[in-house]
């Protein structure tokens, strides 16, 4: 067995236990509104959360609602987003390091 094989055979469950999807979960903590984020955000408890509180430079925690689609849908797809990205930043790593073998 090549040192290729070798290495897809130990990534690969791994690699694809990150596209199960899970059973959703009732949260829980349901984000209200701007106070919401900022309670939560304060209790924090490590160094970021209590140096820095809550941080929203854009604004995007008030509006909450910015693509019309009401504020459960708008969270919803952002987490969909950012599922997707992290999976496509996993594929391109993944990427990198088998075609940086000798």
């Amino acid at each position: 067995m090549s040192r290729l094989q070798s290495l897809v055979c130990l990534l690969l469950p791994a690699l694809t236990a990150s596209f199960v999807l899970n059973a959703p979960s009732s949260p829980s903590t349901a984000v209200q509104g701007v106070e919401t984020l900022k309670e939560l955000a304060e209790s924090n408890g490590d160094f970021l959360g209590k140096s820095i509180g809550y941080w929203d430079p854009f604004k995007l925690g008030e509006e909450g609602d910015f693509w019309g689609l009401g504020n459960e849908a708008t969270i919803g797809y952002l987490r969909h987003a950012e599922i997707k990205h992290g999976r496509v930043a996993m594929a391109a790593f993944l990427g990198y390091c088998v075609q940086s073998l000798p």
